[in-house]
């Protein structure tokens, strides 16, 4: 474990369906948890053994806890699917301190667009603006029935239901709603959306002609970390003085911590930056979304980079 992480309680879990959940989380001892800003996230160490990215629902003002909507990534690789399925009341986790790459600014109108957890972050954001007295906004939070809708008392709730617009596709195509008439016309509204991937392509797609400090996105999963055609590799450890085999289906991350390495990370999707690593030598597979090409000769994100051939030298 790293000096960093913080542990705290699960004092409530509820489920959705089999793939969402809703947890809260308090300090061991009562005490107020670290400040954050509507949109944040924490990183958790899930009882996979993968740290995952969970945004913050709840009002920031509300540090007593910490409120998570998650979902089951059934075709991931389980960090997500283990909170789901094992964490219950009463359980410990190790946690990180909020941090946030979608940040509510200041400004005078808001459209805000949500798809499936997506509600997450963008709860907050509405609460924040409703306990400013902010009533500027507008939601759209898009969902396949009632039964999969996270937080749904929350947002029929009287003091935010005139706000929203809750819509159910029943999972057609046929039923999706559509934003065109919302984006048409550029105006002065910050446009904020999270949600599933085809979701948000089709607002970038829609909001191409609005001014791009406008439109802003949540996205947790932008890399594919593992793909079929990988294959394995060897990593050879220059201050251990230790060579080993990194499989097909594991990150180098993964592997190196199976081994008993204490490796600092985040995202573990190649967003963050925390697991940069010293690359000695090889022919690295970058798959980050950090790294410039210059640093990428002398550094890779352990988490989600490979190698296209050969042996990888690490300052590990």
């Amino acid at each position: 474990m790293t000096s960093d992480l913080i542990s705290v309680k699960v004092v409530e879990k509820s489920s959705v369906t089999d793939d969402y959940c809703v947890m809260k989380l308090t300090a061991l001892d009562g005490a107020p948890l670290p400040m954050f800003s509507a949109g944040a996230h924490i990183s958790a160490k899930t009882p996979q053994g993968g740290m995952r990215n969970f945004s913050l629902a709840n009002d920031p003002e509300k540090r007593e806890y910490y409120l998570l909507g998650i979902k089951a990534e059934r075709n991931g690789r389980g960090a997500s699917a283990s909170m789901v399925d094992t964490v219950k009341a009463g359980d410990v986790l190790e946690i990180l301190a909020p941090e946030n790459d979608f940040e509510l600014v200041s400004a005078d109108q808001y459209l805000f667009i949500a798809g499936g957890i997506g509600i997450t972050p963008i709860l907050s954001m509405c609460r924040q603006l409703l306990r400013e007295g902010n009533e500027n906004f507008k939601l759209i939070y898009c969902s396949q029935s009632p039964d999969t809708t996270v937080f749904l008392d929350d947002v029929t709730a009287p003091d935010l239901a005139p706000y929203v617009t809750l819509h159910h596709d029943k999972g057609e195509l046929s039923a999706l709603y559509d934003f065109w008439p919302h984006m048409e016309i550029p105006d002065k509204r910050h446009i904020y959306c999270c949600g599933p991937k085809p979701m948000m392509e089709d607002i970038k797609d829609m909001s191409g002609h609005w001014p791009e400090s406008q439109i802003h996105f949540e996205d947790f999963n932008p890399v594919q970390v593992l793909r079929a055609d990988d294959r394995a590799f060897e990593v050879y450890l220059s201050k251990s003085g230790r060579r080993l085999r990194i499989p097909e289906n594991q990150s180098i991350l993964e592997t190196l911590r199976s081994e008993g390495y204490d490796l600092k990370s985040s995202c573990e999707s190649g967003s963050c930056g925390t697991c940069r690593t010293t690359l000695i030598s090889g022919n690295a597979d970058h798959r980050d979304l950090v790294l410039t090409d210059m640093e990428k000769e002398t550094s890779i994100m352990i988490c989600v980079s490979r190698a296209k051939n050969g042996e990888l030298v690490l300052d590990i």
